[in-house]
């Protein structure tokens, strides 16, 4: 899976959306901005859980813009595969499948990452 591209692809459907419902998505970023802020739990593993429902819920566009923001927040990919562990063991095959491409996005993004840098 070419998990840039997959990004940008459901960011321009994300802007569209929000071009036609600017109240969803406004909706959206506040509870996303509400959650996802510094807190008791870090940015990082407020991430790195975001990453494990992601895989559960077997959701490639999660799994790569959650990578994506763990990465930022500093996430190694050892991290990564730790979350991976723990949703493959709460979530069996399916989470084994998901899991692996959860590793596929942390190398990919990571590299664009660099290469942005």
């Amino acid at each position: 899976m070419d998990f840039p591209a997959l990004l940008a692809d459901t960011t321009a459907n994300t802007d569209e959306f929000r071009k036609l419902n600017p109240e969803g998505g406004r909706g959206f970023a506040t509870m996303h901005r509400a959650a996802m802020g510094e807190g008791v739990l870090s940015v990082m593993q407020k991430e790195l859980q975001c990453i494990a429902i992601g895989i559960a819920k077997q959701c490639n566009d999660c799994i790569g813009f959650h990578v994506r923001a763990a990465i930022k927040a500093g996430a190694t990919r050892e991290e990564i595969s730790e979350t991976v562990s723990v949703s493959i063991m709460m979530g069996g095959g399916p989470a084994y499948m998901y899991g692996a491409r959860a590793l596929q996005a942390f190398d990919q993004l990571s590299e664009q990452l660099m290469a942005t840098a």
